[in-house]
């Protein structure tokens, strides 16, 4: 920070002195367009200098502001002699660095060190509906980073007005400090205009937004009414309800856009144009499989082959839906994992749902084991074992009562298919196994050996 001030007070002070010593030089001397030297003295016309520079004047001709303020200058300057603006702008530099110093090394360090002191005590955690964005250090960082952005702005700011001021002191340099000033100014004055000219533009978009507000609004209140039960539309089931309002909460914001577009400022440009059809292409291109799942959840959702808590098969992946959204599919199988499914492949694929067999109107879903005996054993003896292993079983329905599907005669035993009714569907691992070791006690309980024999036959080829 000393460096630089001892930099920017060096630099100005020289330049404040060639600027001095011109000044002085042409209060002495002039010279008419023609190159003539002239002597000045008291009581003669006004000098050729004077006329030289009011026909510049005339010729690049001033802002009316600034020239008001060049006139103003012009009269309060021109009895002072070299000492006194080389003092005056060496005061100016002066009381400026002063002021940068303490601006550094003093105010902004002072209100760094209080934001860091207060860090744990008095600043707390940005937080938005109880979700915390961000914790104490990182609001302390922010609030360190902002300082410095401020103490940059400000040392701009000093330096924007001390330059041209200095400048502005002496006739040789105040031309460019108006262009100093211009540079600062017209761009500010340009804004400031064209916020000025587009204030019925925002207002219109303020309105547009505050009316698609507001029927977003109602669009939420009776999806919510749809999903709680508490408004019944015939043939739209509660399901339905988010999957619909969030395609209208596009759709309006989608034309909400279209409405306001045209007020945007720039909007009939042609580089406001490229950049928006440019990210048209990216979009476009970029997000094909992410449009087509969510095409595909879309159909999926009104399709409705599954819904939260069903106990589904999906290649031969079975599990239960733990979420379903407008992307993926995600599936909690009997081992605690979890599996997840692009829309696009749910849509080709072919889903098993145990659950829709387990509804009030359902007999229930029915679990199936296959066991095989050789013909020595009778297959009513067969049939009785199995039925009253699967009434032993517990979550095994009583009514309607199992029964035994005998489904094949192979060359040394015959197939048997024990059928039961069950719906508690959460449960089916657990199910299968009980009724696999009452089936195993049932036989032995009967004397029956479960072991198949195995018969091979190997044919002797001799030469």
């Amino acid at each position: 920070m000393k460096r630089l001030c001892v930099f920017l007070a060096i630099f100005l002070l020289s330049f404040s002195f060639a600027a001095s010593q011109e000044t002085a030089s042409n209060d002495v001397y002039g010279e008419d367009a023609d190159g003539i030297r002239l002597e000045s003295a008291e009581g003669q016309a006004a000098e050729p200098d004077a006329e030289a520079g009011e026909t510049s004047r005339t010729d690049d001709p001033l802002p009316a502001g600034i020239a008001a303020v060049d006139s103003l200058i012009d009269k309060h300057t021109d009895k002072m002699g070299f000492a006194v603006r080389f003092g005056i702008a060496a005061a100016i530099i002066i009381v400026q660095a002063l002021v940068l110093w303490l601006m550094w090394k003093k105010l902004f360090k002072w209100l760094a060190d209080n934001v860091i002191k207060s860090g744990g005590d008095k600043i707390k955690p940005l937080t938005i509906h109880k979700l915390k964005v961000l914790s104490t250090h990182r609001v302390v960082i922010l609030f360190l980073f902002l300082l410095r952005l401020l103490k940059y702005l400000l040392t701009a700011v000093q330096l924007i007005i001390t330059v041209p001021l200095v400048f502005s002191l002496f006739p040789a340099t105040r031309r460019f400090a108006y262009t100093m000033v211009g540079y600062v100014l017209n761009p500010l004055r340009n804004i400031f205009w064209g916020i000025i000219r587009h204030i019925p533009n925002l207002i219109t978009i303020v309105v547009i937004i505050i009316i698609t507000h507001n029927v977003v609004r109602v669009l939420k209140f009776f999806a919510s009414q749809i999903a709680k039960e508490k408004l019944v539309i015939p043939r739209f089931y509660p399901e339905w309800a988010e999957p619909t309002y969030k395609i209208f909460h596009i759709l309006v914001w989608a034309f909400t856009v279209a409405i306001a577009y045209p007020y945007l400022p720039g909007s009939d440009s042609r580089i406001f144009q490229g950049v928006s059809v440019l990210l048209g292409v990216i979009f476009s291109l970029g997000s094909s499989t992410a449009i087509g799942n969510l095409v595909a959840g879309l159909v999926i959702t009104y399709m409705r082959p599954f819904k939260i808590g069903d106990r589904v098969q999906i290649k031969e992946i079975t599990g239960f839906v733990v979420e379903k959204n407008l992307m993926v599919v995600r599936l909690k199988t009997d081992k605690n994992e979890y599996v997840t499914f692009p829309n696009l492949n749910i849509l080709g694929s072919s889903i098993i749902n145990y659950n829709t067999s387990t509804d009030e109107d359902e007999e229930g879903l029915i679990l199936h084991v296959e066991v095989t005996f050789g013909y020595a054993t009778s297959w009513k003896v067969v049939h009785e074992t199995l039925i009253n292993a699967a009434l032993a079983t517990d979550h095994v329905l009583k009514t309607p009562k199992p029964f035994v599907l005998q489904n094949g005669l192979d060359d040394f035993y015959a197939r048997y298919q024990i059928n039961c009714y069950t719906k508690d569907v959460k449960k089916v691992p657990k199910i299968y196994t009980l009724l696999y070791e009452n089936i195993q006690s049932g036989f032995n309980e009967a004397g029956i050996d479960m072991t198949a024999a195995h018969y091979e036959v190997n044919a002797l080829i001799k030469r």
